[in-house]
């Protein structure tokens, strides 16, 4: 079990790391920028869910083998909550009806939000070597 809870914490990491360095700015340098803004708000719903999704998991195995991982992860999946379901559509209703310091500001927010998910995770990781 303690195999599969690193496996589960790296593919948490992992999949953080790729969709939110990678994913984006890829999207951003290889698509117009109307198509990549909509692509990017309709595949966002589905990160969220896979962060959500992959940290209960995760944090279900270590629950009883590392604490203090489990913790960690399990942060994790209770602030994906708030983020995707108010955070995320206040960042498109800013971003819809031109508030753009608005926008800047919730975005912000998401993002170190985001960077502190990857921190976490990889601390979890440390936690579990």
């Amino acid at each position: 079990m303690e195999f599969i809870s690193l496996l589960l914490v790296a593919f948490l990491f992992g999949g953080m790391l790729l969709f939110s360095l990678g994913f984006g700015t890829l999207a951003f340098k290889f698509l117009d920028v109307p198509i990549a803004r909509q692509f990017i708000r309709n595949t966002f719903p589905f990160f969220y869910l896979y962060v959500f999704s992959v940290a209960i998991i995760a944090s279900s195995t270590l629950v009883f083998k590392n604490f203090d991982a489990f913790l960690l992860v399990f942060i994790i999946a209770i602030t994906t909550i708030p983020t995707g379901l108010i955070l995320m559509p206040e960042i498109n209703s800013a971003s819809d009806n031109k508030h753009k310091r608005k926008f800047v500001l919730l975005h912000t927010a998401s993002v170190l939000i985001t960077l502190a998910h990857i921190a976490i995770a990889g601390f979890a990781l440390y936690l579990l070597k």
